[in-house]
């Protein structure tokens, strides 16, 4: 197990509320009205980005998914910039172009969320190379749902990046629903990582929502990666609080399931209590963390709602053919 510091630990929770607290925000921005399109949310999965990205260099690099806020803000791209991306805003991360599904942050290593499923995968096989290539010792983390498990370019990517043995770590975020259908209706084997065997990786299946063993995990493979040993498999068996997306009315899951889930494994709860009964930091202290992250948020949501529509004669530029 890897020693963390206090302060780490204390950074990684306030990372852990900055993801939470921005998704709540974010849904009640839709369900006002003042947020449009399609948002999907990483509300109950925030140990998985955050502990993963408590691994990673400033420019290492990650690739995403639609439901990628989370990887965003662990990696520790700027929440206004990315409220006003998701509304619509010019002074956004793709001047309010591209939305929630599409921030990216190349300065910090985001190489983009994606509206495909498992469209991150072939990217980060790419990424990985470029690193190996220019002998950077930069490591790509791919994170992709349960869901992209199963589609082809995760057989490729694995394949290629074994073959060519390259620093990249993929993170598979079970969180045991791809849309509406249960992984065990989906997917032929128990453990996700199971499957790294058929690429002659290692493959590693963890409690996704205890972001300490994914932090000591993750660690370890990324080590392996940046020491040009080649990619491994990490999943991260976690849950989705809210539906695909925000008005899924969630006919395929009972309400049982998910408030269960909620008041017996929450993420935050669970890190709170341990740091806690640790002494790593005293009650009080979590308590005004809390409400600085609040704060935060609040201003973002400030400076998206002042910030300004983009002008219509701008909507074409930045588009190559």
């Amino acid at each position: 197990m890897v020693e963390l510091s206090n302060e780490k630990m204390v950074d990684m929770f306030k990372t852990m509320l900055k993801i939470r607290h921005f998704e709540l925000r974010v849904k009640e921005l839709v369900l006002k009205g003042s947020i449009r399109g399609g948002v999907h949310l990483y509300l109950g999965e925030e140990a998985v980005a955050t502990g993963v990205c408590a691994c990673l260099k400033k420019d290492d690099y990650i690739t995403s998914t639609h439901r990628g806020h989370g990887h965003c803000i662990a990696k520790g791209g700027d929440i206004s910039r990315m409220m006003a991306e998701i509304l619509g805003k010019e002074t956004g991360y793709c001047k309010g172009k591209g939305g929630s599904m599409h921030i990216a942050d190349i300065d910090i290593g985001i190489l983009g969320a994606n509206g495909i499923v498992g469209g991150g995968l072939p990217i980060s096989v790419g990424a990985a190379f470029s690193c190996k290539k220019r002998k950077t010792h930069q490591v790509v983390v791919s994170f992709f749902g349960d869901g992209a498990s199963n589609q082809g370019s995760f057989h490729e990517s694995l394949n290629m990046a074994s073959v060519w043995k390259l620093p990249v770590v993929y993170v598979c975020e079970n969180n045991q629903y791809a849309v509406s259908t249960h992984v065990s209706k989906s997917t032929s084997v128990k453990d996700v990582s199971i499957r790294a065997s058929s690429y002659g990786i290692e493959g590693r299946s963890v409690d996704g929502n205890d972001v300490l063993t994914v932090y000591n995990t993750a660690k370890e493979l990324i080590d392996i990666a940046r020491q040009g040993k080649g990619p491994s498999l990490l999943e991260c068996k976690t849950y989705r609080w809210e539906g695909h997306y925000v008005g899924d009315p969630m006919a395929y899951r009972c309400k049982e399931d998910v408030d269960k889930q909620k008041s017996e494994n929450d993420p935050i709860v669970r890190f709170e209590g341990y740091m806690v009964n640790q002494k790593i930091v005293p009650a009080s202290e979590i308590e005004q963390i809390k409400k600085e992250t609040i704060d935060l948020v609040d201003k973002a949501e400030k400076f998206a709602h002042e910030s300004k529509v983009l002008p219509v004669e701008k909507v074409t530029e930045d588009i190559f053919a």
